[in-house]
């Protein structure tokens, strides 16, 4: 990042520079740089720039979410900051939030943020329930690792924000540090609202001579479940691509042997659920339940985020867990 206060004599060069990207006024990046990013890599960028040029914020939402590691849909339209003073208000793409509840205040890559906990019911209230689910599961299991617990439920009715009560009440039913990705997190919910009976997290096989695990298990028909497509692959490195490829290509050929059924899907087949369905069904798997049709609905696009570039150039998609 290039900042025009620590190159005073340069700032009308780089203005008209046409090599680089204006981030915000007094902050730039090279734009070969800029565009090669991930949309939670650009937002990341955009957060640490107003923390360069703004006095002690102290980010919030999806801007204390990007620094803490959590999960991140998109590239969010806002950088989210609290107020000190109680007052609400905006400058560009920053939003200063009044808040009436208490905020626990941390540190993240040398930033003030809110605690992890807060963060998490926050963003729990805010983002649609799929995606709010699994912003608490990896809230979850980093706290988890710390020894710590928490309850979005329980600590969201205690404040007197009441809005999106019931969606944590929701997510605190589901929520679980099993899950280890963003996109088994959304899985879940997409499963549960296709009308599935739940799986078994996790399930460890012993077959061969090898020890495996799958994503997803329903055990009365034996059917293995994986979700695919979420960083798995590192694409920068041709070798290590080849031999994960062929690895899991014999992990999942030693599982069909053995077990009723096999089914893989990816992450657009999440958010666009028909195919996750299909999929399921392929491996003789039959919803329970009812189509819960309002809920599939909600996966149709994050509202704060900015709608997603074409596919040619789109990054991988999710974000980080």
């Amino acid at each position: 990042m290039l900042l025009t206060r620590e190159q005073p004599f340069d700032v009308a060069r780089l203005d008209r520079d046409r090599q680089l990207h204006r981030i915000r006024a007094g902050a730039y990046v090279r734009k070969k740089v800029w565009g090669h990013l991930d949309p939670w890599e650009r937002y990341r960028l955009r957060v640490l720039a107003v923390a360069r040029t703004w006095q002690s914020p102290v980010f919030c939402l999806e801007s204390a979410a990007v620094l803490q590691g959590l999960p991140i849909f998109g590239e969010p339209t806002h950088i989210h900051v609290l107020s000190a003073g109680g007052r609400s208000w905006s400058e560009g793409d920053v939003i200063v939030h009044g808040h009436v509840d208490p905020r626990d205040v941390t540190g993240a890559l040398g930033m003030k943020v809110t605690a992890l906990g807060d963060t998490a019911v926050d963003l729990a209230r805010a983002l649609p329930p799929a995606f709010a689910l699994a912003v608490v599961d990896a809230a979850v299991r980093i706290l988890e690792r710390r020894g710590e617990s928490i309850d979005v439920s329980e600590r969201g009715r205690t404040q007197r924000n009441r809005r999106g009560v019931r969606q944590l009440d929701w997510v605190q039913a589901r929520a679980c540090p099993v899950s280890e990705s963003v996109g088994e997190s959304v899985s879940r919910a997409v499963i549960e609202w296709l009308g599935y009976e739940a799986p078994l997290l996790q399930k460890v096989f012993h077959y061969e001579g090898e020890t495996d695990r799958s994503d997803f298990y329903w055990r009365r028909l034996r059917i293995i479940g994986e979700s695919d497509g979420y960083g798995k692959y590192d694409a920068d490195d041709p070798e290590a691509m080849k031999a994960h490829f062929v690895a899991e290509k014999t992990r999942e050929d030693r599982l069909r042997r053995y077990e009723g059924g096999f089914a893989r899907w990816d992450w657009a087949d999440t958010l666009r659920f028909e195919p996750l369905d299909k999929k399921l069904r392929a491996t003789g798997l039959v919803p329970a339940h009812p189509r819960q049709s309002l809920m599939l609905r909600t996966l149709a696009q994050n509202p704060r985020s900015f709608a997603p570039r074409p596919k040619a150039e789109s990054p991988k998609p999710g974000g980080r867990s």
